[in-house]
């Protein structure tokens, strides 16, 4: 399967899920920027349930701007705010201090634009995962995708309606099961185990 989809912020389950099930990746590089969608934030379970960080933008005075030439505005200390969110969600996780240094490090560098910032997400995951996920970049944007399977609408969480079977979350007991979180739910609660559990879901 070949497949087309965005770079996003610490990535959905179902974007691994495509990602390793995939035969070649391909991201978008040259779509306009769409608000509220995964490309600048992320959902993981808090102690309070689904708990949504978003990443600020510069804003734009161009009316339809790149995604690629999206600019993280970084005044607000954005970067604490969600590894102090991600502390209270997952301290008490199997896996949390396993991986806590190497994801550490992407909180503590001010990155210009987002879609680098979410590629360099996406190489310390792969890490994390024990993964090598080889991919191409497009240099044109099409509307229709040939020889391929468009992935593009998992950017938006709204439209992305796959359900991951369940596995044990932190606040299970309190309050139940929530499928398809950023990846990095499933890797601090399942660890390395997570390849084998992405491998076995079914996306289509």
């Amino acid at each position: 399967m070949n497949i087309l989809l965005h770079p996003t912020y610490f990535p959905s389950i179902s974007h691994y899920v495509a990602m390793l099930q995939a035969k070649t990746i391909t991201f978008e590089m040259e779509d306009n920027f769409q608000k509220q969608t995964n490309r600048n934030r992320m959902y993981i379970y808090s102690p309070n349930g689904i708990q949504m960080l978003n990443i600020p933008i510069k804003h734009s005075k161009e009316i339809h701007q790149k995604y690629k030439d999206v600019k993280i505005e970084n005044a607000f200390g954005w970067q604490k705010n969600h590894f102090k969110s991600l502390e209270a969600a997952y301290r008490t996780s199997p896996f949390f201090e396993y991986f806590e240094d190497e994801l550490h490090l992407i909180f503590q560098k001010e990155h210009t634009f987002m879609m680098d910032l979410n590629f360099q997400i996406f190489e310390i995951i792969n890490s994390c995962l024990g993964i090598h996920l080889p991919y191409q970049i497009t240099d044109e944007f099409f509307h229709e995708v040939e020889n391929g399977t468009d992935f593009r609408y998992l950017a938006n969480g709204k439209k992305d309606s796959f359900v991951n079977e369940p596995y044990t979350q932190v606040f299970n007991e309190k309050k139940g099961f929530i499928p398809n979180l950023s990846i990095l739910d499933l890797l601090f609660n399942e660890g390395r185990h997570a390849k084998d559990y992405l491998l076995a879901q079914q996306l289509i």
